[in-house]
């Protein structure tokens, strides 16, 4: 699969803003794990589904990433704040590291993903 595909993960209606987000199959060096998509600021971003801090799934339960004030994505297990549209960590045990990002694309009424040099596509 070229790094040129664009891979389906849902319906834009189904990623609001601040809201739940969604998970999606990705294999990270033969691993398989989950990336995510949440919308802020009208777009759409793509991370792998790993805190910065300790390498452990971001959402408290499935596709819900955003604390309650809907301005910062949050890890469940020890409370890292990152900026949704950065990936940045804002507060907590990893300040100033990042999550790492996923290319993503919005058209026709649709979310994909884009498979890079590390984040590849789970196999079926």
């Amino acid at each position: 699969m070229s790094s040129q595909t664009n891979i389906d993960i849902c319906a834009s209606t189904e990623i609001e803003e601040g809201g739940k987000g969604k998970r999606f199959p990705v294999t990270v060096r033969g691993d398989d794990t989950s990336g995510f998509v949440v919308r802020y600021g009208g777009q759409v971003y793509g991370y792998l589904n790993r805190c910065a801090h300790v390498p452990v799934e971001l959402d408290w339960f499935e596709g819900e990433f955003f604390e309650s004030s809907g301005l910062y994505l949050m890890c469940a297990t020890h409370g890292a704040v990152y900026a949704p549209d950065t990936g940045k960590c804002e507060g907590g045990p990893c300040t100033g590291a990042h999550l790492r990002k996923i290319m993503t694309v919005e058209r026709d009424g649709r979310i994909y993903w884009r498979p890079d040099e590390l984040v590849k596509a789970a196999e079926a």
